[in-house]
């Protein structure tokens, strides 16, 4: 049976990245967990790239990759630092990895992502907004940041406002653009979740 990925954001980001005549190879920073969307990439014929800070989210991904042979080249990683050439790789997307930093840090990553990407590249990135129901809660890091539960861990959460996140790209082409708020039953309560969508092109 196919797999159908969860991220459904990214079937999107492979629509585009099928319209651009580049070298058929992609980047995807933040990539483990037990469904990695690398593997859609790789049915589409695409030479596949991940770096993952997590040996847990790595270890997962293996599974997956064992459990229906495919190779996707993860890597363990910090995507403030990413082991590739300057102008190598020319589809880059980091889905709901982003915003477990700190702003000065998401800065230091998406400046190594218009390193890395090609000129006509493109990238998708997502950033979670201040319409989100955990905006504000937790231990306050700094503006926008807040060190919140989730599992047994405290993680880092930084939330944009709906056009904060447009000055990383003021050297880009923004191609598309969404504000997206969802509402949804989580275990039995209703939340509200926050995400401001990107996808970019790096100018030629």
């Amino acid at each position: 049976m196919k797999v159908i990925y969860r991220q459904t954001q990214l079937y999107k980001f492979l629509n585009y990245c099928n319209e651009i005549n580049l070298e058929k190879n992609i980047l995807d920073c933040g990539a483990g967990g037990n469904c990695p969307p690398l593997a859609l990439f790789l049915e589409y014929g695409y030479k596949t790239y991940g770096i993952e800070i997590s040996h847990s989210q790595i270890e997962m991904a293996k599974t997956f990759s064992k459990e229906h042979n495919v190779e996707l080249n993860i890597s363990k990683g910090d995507i403030r630092e990413l082991p590739f050439e300057d102008k190598s790789i020319s589809y880059i997307y980091s889905y709901n990895t982003i915003f477990h930093m700190k702003k000065e840090d998401i800065a230091k990553a998406i400046d190594e992502i218009k390193r890395v990407l090609r000129p006509g590249g493109i990238c998708f990135i997502n950033f979670l907004s201040i319409n989100d129901c955990r905006y504000g809660h937790g231990d306050k890091l700094g503006e926008g940041e807040f060190l919140q539960s989730e599992g047994d861990e405290k993680v880092i959460h930084t939330y944009y406002d709906s056009e904060e996140a447009e000055t990383h790209f003021i050297d880009m082409k923004i191609l598309f653009k969404e504000n997206r708020i969802l509402e949804r039953i989580y275990e039995g309560k209703k939340i509200k979740q926050g995400y401001i969508d990107y996808i970019v092109q790096k100018n030629n």
